[in-house]
């Protein structure tokens, strides 16, 4: 992979890590990138807070300063677009870095869509492809396909949800079923939306020059329906590559993702086991130049730098747990 973007410096320099314990709302809900926070008395609205902590291999790994505001800000814009398809838990954008949403009943599995073979974890497409796997996931694939090959057709992969720590796993759809994870119809009804979701997210995102190239889709149940939750099409949870790019040189398109991280850290010999390797100038740069290049060709609209000193975040947490606690 390679990169199109100008990497020589920062977009913005302050970082947002540890949220911590709210005076009048209380201790989150920690995960690797978000914490969230129970809202009002009947616990029917939260607030996510997207830090700018970055995640590899299933680790904390860093932080990205500037990153979970423009994260979180392109997961609204997409909330937006997507919800003609399916119901979402999403309300407000009080804060760059902020997001108040209607609370979800998780559907405890990972909905990975990937309309390319590629990939460098464990879990990655190609990776188990690589390895003489041609039906991973319970997905057929014919023999002679190379890395980035587009597929004929969008595929599901699905992975068990991982508790932080630990390992997302493949699983196929007749073992989510079988195991009792969720119902048949419940599935099916899940598939289809995932795929109507991708398609949706492929068109807007070939109208901005770029190709969705996987993606991860988080579903909850809300009031009894299914909807969408967590982020949506970023480059957290995403491949995107540069269309121009992947049409000369297949092989190395440029790359405008996590992934940048991945191959940084296995170029260090780092893969999720032993000490992690601390980020350095240039891969900041480089990521946090990726990252903005997506939002920004995506909502037309150029990241800014935002106020995400620790004071605010919580003074606006506060604010929404008042709100909800009427």
């Amino acid at each position: 992979m390679t990169l199109g973007v100008n990497t020589s410096k920062p977009v913005v320099t302050t970082t947002l890590n540890q949220i911590g314990e709210i005076a009048t709302v209380g201790s989150p809900i920690a995960g690797k990138v978000r914490d969230s926070y129970t809202l009002g008395n009947q616990s029917l609205h939260r607030a996510i807070v997207t830090t700018d902590r970055i995640s590899a291999f299933d680790r904390v790994i860093g932080v990205v300063p500037g990153k979970g505001a423009m994260l979180n800000r392109l997961s609204a814009w997409w909330f937006e677009q997507l919800n003609e398809i399916v119901p979402n838990h999403f309300l407000t954008l009080p804060h760059p870095n902020i997001m108040c949403v209607r609370q979800a009943k998780t559907v405890p599995i990972e909905v990975v869509v990937r309309g390319y073979i590629t990939g460098s974890t464990s879990t990655s497409l190609w990776t188990l492809y690589e390895q003489g796997q041609r039906h991973a996931y319970g997905v057929a694939l014919p023999e002679g396909l190379k890395k980035n090959d587009k597929l004929l057709e969008p595929v599901i992969t699905p992975t068990t949800k991982a508790n932080l720590g630990g390992h997302d796993e493949p699983i196929s759809g007749d073992a989510i079923v079988n195991n009792g994870l969720v119902s048949l119809e419940l599935w099916q009804q899940i598939q289809a939306v995932a795929l109507a979701l991708f398609a949706k997210g492929q068109s807007l995102a070939d109208a901005a020059g770029l190709i969705l190239v996987d993606t991860k889709y988080e579903f909850g149940i809300i009031d009894g329906q299914l909807a969408l939750i967590d982020e949506v099409h970023t480059p957290d949870s995403s491949r995107y590559w540069s269309k121009a790019s992947y049409q000369v040189n297949a092989n190395a398109p440029h790359s405008y993702d996590k992934e940048q991280l991945r191959l940084w850290l296995a170029s260090k010999g780092y893969r999720g086991e032993g000490e992690i390797p601390v980020l350095d100038t240039d891969i900041i740069n480089i990521l946090q130049n990726s990252y903005a290049f997506v939002v920004d060709s995506l909502t037309k609209h150029a990241t800014k730098p935002v106020d995400n000193n620790l004071a605010t975040i919580h003074a606006q947490v506060q604010a929404l747990n008042k709100q909800y606690s009427g």
